[in-house]
């Protein structure tokens, strides 16, 4: 399946899941969320908005763009604008071929997103590319266990996650943020070691 097919056969399962979406998102604790979007400032690219979790969480000062592209999932988020007290734009769009200039945000923030991008690096290359020089890049991502009987079983199962909801549960997010050429500063575990913050720059 070539990576446009692929992008669409995603789009359609998380159109499908918007309307239940919420309920699987409460893994990821308010408080991490609240420590992430912390990290944003100045003109901030929120990848993969999904239903507006974080949008309450942005502080003044910040201008927000934020996308996705499942019109399901941004018909929910419109519906979190009113809790921030940002400015927001949403807009529809593929991760993996962003439609903004080079070096047009300061920061760069998505949460458990480049887990479901079929072309992971390609989209954080994306992200590097939009992002001002020593713009800042903030990822909360789960990964792949690096235990082996676990991530033997993450291995496993990946396709049937994949099939139901779109993502992938295998994924080396540090390794591919690597690969896309982004100078990681931290990665913190924030939840066992299969939860990581990665906190980077462009």
């Amino acid at each position: 399946m070539g990576e446009r097919d692929l992008t669409e056969t995603i789009r359609e399962r998380y159109n499908r899941t918007a309307m239940y979406y919420d309920w699987m998102d409460r893994m990821i604790p308010e408080r991490l969320r609240k420590k992430t979007i912390e990290q944003a400032s100045g003109d901030v690219l929120e990848i993969g908005v999904g239903t507006g979790s974080n949008l309450p969480f942005y502080r003044e000062g910040c201008r927000v763009t934020c996308i996705d592209f499942s019109q399901g999932m941004l018909a929910k988020a419109k519906n979190r604008v009113h809790l921030t007290k940002v400015p927001v734009t949403l807009l529809e769009m593929d991760a993996q071929h962003l439609s903004f200039a080079d070096n047009t945000f300061d920061t760069v923030v998505a949460t458990c997103v480049f887990c479901s991008v079929p072309d992971p690096v390609q989209g954080l290359r994306e992200a590097r590319r939009v992002c001002k020089p020593e713009g800042k890049i903030v990822l909360l991502e789960h990964v792949r266990s690096d235990n082996p009987v676990l991530g033997w079983l993450m291995d496993t199962l990946n396709p049937v996650f994949l099939f139901l909801i779109g993502s992938n549960i295998n994924r080396r997010t540090v390794e591919n943020v690597k690969k896309a050429g982004i100078s990681i500063e931290k990665v913190e575990n924030v939840a066992g070691k299969i939860v990581k913050l990665i906190l980077a720059t462009a």
